[in-house]
């Protein structure tokens, strides 16, 4: 009776310790499952996709959405002119590589050079400044006498806000599972440029109005004119690389123009020609101001490698050489 007792418990406790080891083999192969799954899901997570912007402006408000989420790349660097731009072969590389591509629009890239690309590698392509209101370039055409529109929309920080909300439709497309953070982003740039605005406005209330008249290389700042009370005026009109001298009869006239509004100072830009410039305030025995920042935002590690960054310095250079020793208005 004892060994048969003994016999069953034995039998019992090696039935118990075979199916422990049945069981804890089952376990371990489904961790060994789940690791391998999570390692498969961090993988993915190391691969982020990849944005390829065409100016600075959109490749800054792109980062501000996005984060570390996704790699934002831009065609243009900082100083270079996107009427005039000719894209090589590294950019037709890094559009191939993209996931999605992000232009301005209203012919900003000359000849259409980021759609050209876009479409050549069967990219996704997304208008930023779709949304805005148009303003029409006066005395510009384009071929067949169609109206040339301003593509310079970001000198608003309202229709910047447009870009971003753009930018962000897209990016939550293209990473749904990180939608409500790309959101979060937006909002919080949002109020970035509500304040930006209302800086910008105290800022240049130092300038007396007749004082207000912003002469630039090109035709860049009729949105930042508009919204802040300046009377524009560039040489060239819309161009930057087609033109780069006036007639004489229309320099003499500039001069004239500033001479009789007693324009304290004209200014270059950083991503044209500033030659021409140059040679009309020595005539006119005026000053240049610093360097704007029109089509392009500054280098990195400049105090204009971003949007906000830009509009500031532009402001403060604004308000240094026309604002004078004068109070204002």
């Amino acid at each position: 009776m004892i060994a048969q007792k003994f016999s069953r418990t034995i039998a019992f406790s090696l039935f118990t310790f075979f199916l422990c080891v049945a069981f804890f083999s089952l376990a371990s192969d489904s961790i060994r499952a789940q690791d391998a799954a999570d390692a498969k899901d961090g993988e993915k997570k190391t691969e982020p996709k990849t944005i390829l912007c065409s100016t600075t402006q959109i490749a800054d408000f792109t980062r501000q959405i996005v984060g570390d989420r996704c790699i934002v790349k831009c065609v243009l660097a900082a100083g270079e002119d996107p009427h005039t731009y000719v894209p090589g072969t590294d950019d037709l590389a890094d559009c191939a590589s993209s996931d999605l591509c992000l232009r301005n629009g209203w012919n900003l890239e000359g000849n259409e050079w980021m759609k050209g690309m876009a479409e050549g590698a069967h990219k996704k392509l997304v208008t930023c400044i779709d949304g805005v209101k148009e303003r029409e370039l006066e005395g510009a055409h384009g071929a067949k006498g169609m109206v040339i529109k301003d593509p310079h929309a970001w000198f608003d920080p309202a229709n910047a806000l447009i870009y971003v909300n753009n930018i962000r439709d897209a990016v939550c497309e293209l990473e749904p599972a990180h939608a409500e953070e790309f959101r979060m982003r937006a909002d919080l740039y949002r109020l970035q440029l509500l304040a930006l605005n209302r800086w910008i406005r105290e800022s240049l209330s130092r300038i007396k109005e007749n004082r207000r008249i912003l002469i630039t290389h090109h035709d860049a700042f009729g949105y930042f004119s508009e919204k802040y009370g300046f009377v524009a005026e560039s040489p060239v009109g819309w161009t930057t690389g087609e033109l780069t001298e006036l007639s004489l009869s229309d320099r003499q006239a500039l001069v004239k123009y500033i001479r009789d509004r007693s324009v304290p100072a004209i200014f270059v830009e950083t991503s044209t020609n500033q030659d021409l410039l140059k040679g009309i305030a020595k005539e006119a025995g005026i000053t240049i101001g610093e360097p704007l920042y029109s089509d392009a935002m500054g280098p990195e590690d400049s105090a204009a490698e971003t949007y906000i960054g830009m509009m500031r310095e532009n402001v403060l250079r604004i308000v240094s050489a026309l604002a004078g020793d004068e109070p204002a208005k």
